[in-house]
């Protein structure tokens, strides 16, 4: 148990955008901070590009190092590579020096669930509390969505309805070294990219908030996607998928990598009203707004900026090392789920079949 926050020691894998994101949530926390990559232009890159221009200037306090020069036993080991190299990272730092937390970016995995089997292992043996990052389900919207369910009655739950839609010419403007989806895992559906794996915070949310109304998990999909092969690349640019929870419930799912401006939101249909979540509700605030029993319809605007949308993953992390928490909402577990729904997707749409989970 650590006696306090400034004895944290983290490890991030990946010097990318997701690592420099979280390097500087970290930081705020005023832990340590060692990012590592093999590509020394990218640890160059974080150091005079990516973190300067985010955050007004390189911390110095933090180490960039080569996968080699890794010294020592870390508190939390982040994991912020593209996803086909998530399960291979994970396994040998658990066989080697196991942390006692460690946060894998999403998805957890790729779609075949290849090596997962291999880390869960791994993460029974060690102890390793291991989380998934799905930060959607632990922001101050959904908090507040969370309070408004469990403060009104809105009666019996009818559907839900997620659309996760953004052009990614947002990923690619905040990674400019990449001049399109085929120069990375973006566009390669078998690696984690496409809607279906990059914007999988749809799934994710739709799966956090049917538990949380006592729905259950998903266990039909039936999915219809819109492809594209691009040279090497091929990859989902629209995911639809209709799904059944445990309890009979159906909802939708939609996700792509094609619309713009971006819709970020989720519906929940009630017997007597309905809650809506929304990720950029416009350019400064997230937002919940919601009608119950035929009053007035009410909303709730959330001032945002982009380094607040990693705050509750780290203030998660935080809690689980001060012995408080165990994980929750962004459990291996519930990343796994995600990444079961992803695989039923992929499956559904190949075969025109509705798929069980």
């Amino acid at each position: 148990m650590l006696k306090n926050e400034n004895s944290v020691e983290v490890v991030i894998y990946g010097a990318g955008s997701i690592g420099n994101h979280m390097a500087h949530a970290c930081r705020n926390k005023d832990w340590h901070v060692t990012m590592v990559d093999p590509d020394s232009v990218a640890l160059e890159r974080t150091r005079r590009e990516i973190y300067p221009s985010r955050y007004g200037q390189w911390d110095e306090s933090i180490d960039l190092v080569f996968p080699d020069d890794v010294d020592g036993t870390a508190d939390l080991v982040i994991i912020g590579t593209p996803p086909d190299l998530h399960m291979e990272i994970a396994s040998a730092v658990l066989r080697g020096q196991p942390p006692q937390v460690m946060l894998i970016e999403k998805p957890l995995c790729t779609p075949d669930l290849d090596g997962y089997e291999e880390v869960a292992a791994l993460v029974k043996k060690t102890g390793t509390i291991v989380l998934t990052g799905y930060n959607h389900v632990v922001t101050k919207n959904t908090k507040k969505a969370e309070q408004i369910l469990t403060s009104h009655d809105f009666g019996k739950p009818q559907t839900i309805m997620v659309r996760w839609l953004e052009h990614w010419g947002g990923i690619f403007g905040a990674h400019p070294w990449l001049s399109g989806p085929s120069d990375s895992y973006l566009g390669y559906s078998v690696r984690g990219g496409g809607a279906c794996g990059e914007h999988s915070h749809g799934i994710n949310l739709f799966q956090h908030f049917a538990r949380f109304l006592g729905q259950g998990d998903i266990k039909k999909v039936s999915c219809m996607m819109s492809e594209v092969e691009d040279g090497a690349a091929q990859y989902d640019r629209v995911s639809s998928l209709n799904v059944q929870t445990d309890s009979g419930m159906t909802g939708l799912v939609v996700q792509d990598v094609v619309t713009e401006p971006a819709v970020k939101m989720l519906r929940i249909q009630f017997e007597k009203g309905y809650l809506e979540w929304y990720a950029s509700y416009d350019a400064d605030h997230d937002a919940v707004l919601w009608q119950c029993e035929g009053k007035q319809a009410e909303a709730y605007l959330i001032p945002r900026e982009r380094p607040d949308d990693f705050v509750g993953e780290i203030d998660e992390v935080e809690r689980i090392l001060q012995g408080s928490r165990t994980g929750g909402a962004i459990s291996l577990e519930a990343g796994y789920q995600t990444m079961r729904v992803i695989g039923a997707a992929y499956s559904s749409h190949r075969s025109g079949q509705t798929v069980e989970l």
